[in-house]
């Protein structure tokens, strides 16, 4: 009895989005070029990698990333939160097992929460050439010509 009502207490207290799901996903990073650093910010601990690449976040972290190579324009893809079908049911499934507290583990775990775009692809684009400055030799004057001889 103890351990039935045990489980019947750890399925009250947990999600259903965040047992059928998780808490985190993979993100899939890459790039034309390939070799670009990618900087994931809004993560626990601030990650770099190289694409292709692929890092592990939080359901429910805000996540950014910036992409840099030198000869090409950084550029930074901010990536969004959705609920897809399937968080959507795990979330919905709470009516049945959870109830409100599982709502409420979801929604502050971000269980039922997908980032999009996932994998994150991006085309990288040359830098333009830097405006080169003409240099320009000052004019020097022309000394005067001196009288031909004979007029």
């Amino acid at each position: 009895m103890r351990i039935l009502g045990i489980a019947a207490l750890g399925v009250a207290l947990s999600g259903c989005a965040s047992v059928t799901r998780g808490t985190t996903e993979n993100i899939s990073i890459s790039s034309t070029p390939s070799g670009v650093e990618a900087m994931v910010s809004g993560l626990e601990v601030p990650t770099t990698c190289t694409t292709p690449c692929s890092i592990v976040a939080k359901r429910s972290a805000d996540i950014s990333i910036t992409f840099e190579k030198p000869g090409y324009e950084s550029q930074i893809v901010q990536l969004t939160r959705e609920v897809p079908a399937t968080g959507a049911a795990g979330f919905a499934g709470n009516i049945l097992a959870g109830g409100i507290v599982g709502m409420g583990v979801d929604a502050v775990t971000g269980a039922a929460l997908d980032h999009k775009p996932n994998p994150v692809i991006v085309t990288m684009q040359p830098q333009a050439p830097a405006a080169r400055a003409r240099a320009v030799a000052p004019k020097q004057p022309r000394a005067p010509k001196p009288p031909e001889a004979g007029t």
